[in-house]
């Protein structure tokens, strides 16, 4: 017995010895070094300031019901940016795409060298009419107030578009020659799927054979707070998405009135396959959590090293404690969540139709079909018919050994050094998903700080923006279009 318990005890201790072994030894520093010469630029804040401003005036919003479009905003917008813009006009050359999205290429010296795209979207979110009371400024009023920026659009995506735009304009004022052609490409529908803009200008370059060093988009952020026991800014970028599908469930039946009902409706029939569904989530995998966490490992505390750092053994319990929070579990797996319903018209009506919309954000190593077969098998019941809307399979993961990928990086810890920087998997869809034609390096990354207080503003109520924050953003974009340039 004793002999047993010894035993017993010399394994645990080796296991232990194990297991912080590998805790302190496999995370390693592997932080790129900063970008050297990142100078201060000469910007005219004030101007870039009131540019941005006005753009935040012009109400080009994307609505799910297209009838809605309003092409005189979106001709007002690119009125605007000639306008304001005069270099850039004069020495890139403008393409209209699909009559709203807008490709400008600065010509490099060298066409050996392939060029880089730069990509933001120009349409916002639509603002609710019973929220506007709630706004702090109008929503398309562009107030500038206490070193801040209010607007619709002021961080998703005019951000990104505007400072892109006034990164160019000072780069062009200071007579710079570009060895390598440069693209900045404005999508016009982003926000309701990118089918009408971003997949066209895709398209437009797949046809005429143009591909890219790399691509980037808007996407990542720095992220403040956000990361468990990180206490310096962690900037995340994204490089690949999560897909997404809406099945909708349809249920037929004959109706009839409520006094005499069978014994399931459809309704009823229709509520038990959305069970079934809810009730079988799809697995977990650690794989892309980890992708981000290995990156940073060697800055985390000892505990979390520990369990990170012997998933062989620990990854049951790291899953169950991260897919109890839900913004971790999105990380994890494909998430279900049932969203829409509609039945009878009136209470004492049997329902002749019952229809649920159940959204998938499908993980890498997924796809709608996958997804759609498994939800069929689930259900299990030839009386619910399952459709597709609105699909797009996730998109590939792009490496980060890329030049593309390391200038983002080292240019990010060149504006500070404190910063770190990590790839990850980006939950909701961008446009970049459509770009991967034309190269496999395609990156998400908007030089903006964000914390759990401010990220809420994005899409929502007083969507905002310090000053500090946009000219950071216009410095950034600056200094990675100058360095793309050369060879």
């Amino acid at each position: 017995m004793k002999k047993t318990l010894l035993i017993l005890l010399t394994l645990v201790v080796v296991l232990a010895a194990i297991l912080v072994f590998r805790a302190g030894s496999i995370f390693h520093d592997r932080q790129l070094q900063p970008a050297s010469g990142l100078v201060e630029i000469d910007l005219d804040q004030p101007l870039a300031v009131k540019r941005f401003s006005e753009a935040l005036t012009i109400p080009t919003v994307s609505f799910d019901d297209r009838s809605q479009f309003d092409a005189a905003a979106f001709k007002r917008f690119r009125e605007f940016l000639a306008g304001a813009y005069p270099l850039v006009h004069q020495n890139a050359d403008l393409t209209v795409v699909n009559d709203y999205s807008l490709v400008y290429r600065l010509q490099g010296s060298d066409p050996s060298l392939k060029p880089v795209l730069f990509m933001g979207h120009m349409d916002v979110v639509p603002v609710e009419e019973i929220t506007l009371d709630q706004w702090t400024y109008p929503p398309f009023g562009g107030t500038v107030a206490d070193g801040v920026i209010w607007g619709r659009g002021s961080v998703d995506d005019k951000f990104t578009v505007i400072a892109l735009m006034e990164a160019m304009e000072l780069l062009l004022s200071e007579n710079v020659q570009p060895q390598r052609t440069i693209y900045l490409a404005f999508g016009h529908d982003e926000e309701v799927g990118g089918f009408d803009g971003a997949a066209n200008v895709a398209k437009y370059f797949k046809d005429r054979g143009i591909t890219f060093d790399y691509v980037m988009d808007e996407g990542g952020a720095v992220t403040e707070g956000m990361t468990e026991g990180l206490d310096q800014p962690l900037a995340v970028i994204g490089v690949s998405e999560k897909g997404y599908v809406n099945l909708v469930l349809t249920v037929n039946a004959p109706g009839g009135h409520s006094s005499q009902p069978p014994e399931q409706t459809a309704l009823g029939i229709l509520a038990r396959a959305i069970v079934k569904v809810e009730d079988h989530p799809f697995p977990a995998s650690l794989d892309y959590a980890y992708m981000t966490f290995e990156v940073i490992g060697a800055e985390m505390p000892f505990s979390t090293r520990l369990a990170m750092g012997n998933l062989w053994l620990l990854s049951p319990l790291v899953e169950s404690v991260m897919l109890k929070n839900p913004d971790d579990a999105a990380a994890l797996r494909t998430t279900t969540a049932a969203t829409m319903a509609s039945g009878s018209p009136k209470s004492n009506i049997l329902p002749t139709r019952a229809t649920a919309v159940i959204n998938f954000r499908i993980i890498p190593g997924e796809t709608v079909e996958t997804v759609r077969k498994r939800v069929v098998e689930l259900i299990d019941d030839d009386r619910v018919v399952v459709t597709t809307e609105m699909a797009t399979d996730p998109s590939p993961v792009s490496p980060t050994d890329s030049r593309g990928y390391e200038l983002i990086a080292s240019t990010i810890r060149g504006m500070d050094e404190n910063i770190l920087v990590a790839p990850y998997m980006v939950r909701g869809g961008t446009d970049a998903k459509y770009f991967y034609d034309v190269s496999p390096n395609v990156y998400r990354f908007m030089m903006l700080r964000v914390d759990p207080d401010t990220i809420r503003y994005i899409h929502g109520i007083d969507e905002h923006v310090a000053v500090e924050e946009y000219l950071q953003a216009i410095r950034f974009y600056y200094h990675l279009i100058r360095q793309s340039m050369a060879g």
